[in-house]
């Protein structure tokens, strides 16, 4: 996985993870926090992605600089990213909010 790969993927998370907190307002951990929990998921989340759709993040890995800015790796990363993001955030803030109601 390149460096782009990882960026592309850590800011489809952070927004994603944003986007989270405000659909789900029982999710919502503050904004600073849902960037954080975003970005560890956008990570997760456009790896699997990128993986489950034949390997276009590690197609661009092995390819040379100029096609590894691909606009289909680059935005299959970022969905991704933003996907898994927005789910990590929702569960952990869900289990958090929940805890605390107790």
């Amino acid at each position: 996985m390149d460096l782009t790969a990882i960026i592309t993927q850590l800011i489809g998370g952070a927004i994603g993870g944003l986007g989270g907190g405000k659909i789900i307002k029982d999710s919502d951990l503050g904004p600073i926090v849902n960037l954080i929990v975003g970005a560890i998921g956008g990570l997760g989340g456009g790896t699997l992605l990128g993986t489950l759709m034949g390997g276009a993040a590690t197609a661009t890995a092995a390819a040379p600089a100029a096609a590894s800015m691909d606009i289909g790796a680059i935005v299959t990363q970022l969905v991704g990213g933003g996907v898994g993001g927005a789910i990590l955030q929702i569960v952990i803030g869900l289990i958090k909010n929940k805890m605390l109601a107790r």
